[in-house]
């Protein structure tokens, strides 16, 4: 595999909800596909509201919870090196709310696997440099999210 995934777990987690960790994992392995990755890894860090929001007043000045945040490695253009101990390139961390996860999967009326698997992509589309600032920025990244989603048939 292309992505490696480094799972990290910061809140409860109920045993019913294990498939969407693969779920979600499919997904991000369908991202890494999808974008060409070369050999790459991304932590991804499962947490509860409180300290989402935490993070969110910290590094982002908003003081609420958020459903996912990402911290690139790297900036948008700048080119991928390894040193010499390395074999991937590490992209970064994926910061997910389980509680957001789970409110907005009832919200969008579509299951938790889709929600954390939508959650996961759209951090690691993030990491890779893609935004959505601008309305077309918004679109290009929807129409991947959506993409990736469909290809391993997650979709709403």
């Amino acid at each position: 595999m292309a992505l490696q995934i480094a799972m990290e777990y910061e809140t409860e987690w109920n045993e019913n909800e294990r498939d969407a960790i693969d779920w979600m994992k499919k997904a991000l392995a369908q991202a890494g596909v999808t974008e060409q990755l070369p050999p790459s890894e991304v932590v991804v860090t499962l947490v509860d509201n409180e300290r989402i929001q935490q993070l969110n007043r910290e590094y982002r000045n908003i003081d609420r919870p958020t459903d996912v945040l990402s911290f690139p490695l790297w900036e948008p253009n700048e080119d991928w090196v390894l040193n010499e101990e390395e074999e991937r390139v590490p992209l970064g961390d994926i910061i997910i709310s389980i509680d957001k996860a789970r409110e907005q999967a009832e919200a969008y009326r579509h299951s938790f696997n889709r929600e954390l698997g939508f959650l996961a992509v759209h951090g690691l589309l993030h990491l890779l440099g893609y935004d959505h600032e601008t309305e077309e920025e918004e679109h290009e990244m929807i129409r991947k999210q959506e993409e990736i989603l469909n290809h391993i048939q997650l979709s709403r």
